[in-house]
């Protein structure tokens, strides 16, 4: 059985990557990342996903990216809660943190090296999403080569791959997929900026696209939000 380290960060994509990974064969070795994000409650998401679905093993690395700020997930900078960064026309939101999908592919690209294995599982999504640039087939393509440079795997032959099984797929496609391959998102957490008890705001960005998701695949949604997302 091939293993496969997989970015878990306990959101609705990443478990359904991890499902998908599992489902293809795969043994996970799940990676998340506690970089600063003011949404810490995701982590003990990605714990419970990694031990539902079955992960290998599961590890989480401390990178302080607030040290350099920027963004309004790791910054004193209010999260963006009127949509219209939703509207593909807009500029890239303050919520994009600088270089994280860069970052976070590096660690597990190390990691893979460690644990001798050549498949990389990440949710990126150039469908539905927000805008970010670390997001695009472009960006994905372009690590896969750095890989092959950069490592001493690389080097003696071993080809790395970055699955990104959602990367064509819209918030509802990926959430008929996870219920197709079992996936509980009632484990999972979403929301930028949730409340101290860990409800989900239902303002953010990523809140409505997960609300919306859930309408347009009619399927249940069992997010606990403090105020339900506009359609």
């Amino acid at each position: 059985m091939k293993t496969a380290v997989v970015l878990l960060s306990g959101g609705l994509d990443s478990a359904t990557c991890l499902a998908w990974a599992r489902d293809r064969g795969f043994e996970c070795a799940t990676l998340a990342f506690d970089y600063g994000q003011r949404h810490r409650v995701e982590l003990g998401a990605a714990e419970r996903v990694a031990k539902a679905l079955g992960a290998r093993e599961h590890r989480v690395v401390r990178i302080d990216l607030s040290a350099i700020g920027g963004s309004a997930l790791t910054a004193d900078i209010a999260v963006p809660k009127d949509g219209k960064s939703l509207d593909p026309t807009t500029a890239i939101p303050i919520t994009y943190v600088p270089a994280r999908n860069t970052v976070f592919l590096a660690v597990a690209l190390g990691w893979a090296e460690v644990l001798g294995a050549a498949d990389l599982v990440a949710g990126m999504n150039a469908v539905d999403y927000s805008g970010y640039p670390d997001c695009r087939p472009e960006f994905v393509r372009a690590f896969e080569t750095l890989a092959a440079l950069a490592t001493r795997a690389g080097a003696e032959g071993t080809r790395f791959t970055v699955h990104t099984p959602l990367m064509a797929l819209d918030k509802a496609g990926i959430i008929r997929l996870g219920v197709s391959l079992g996936v509980d998102y009632a484990l999972t957490h979403s929301c930028y900026d949730p409340a101290l008890d860990g409800r989900a705001c239902g303002g953010c960005d990523s809140c409505r696209l997960r609300a919306r998701g859930f309408r347009e695949a009619g399927v249940p949604d069992p997010t606990r939000y403090l105020t339900t997302p506009e359609a």
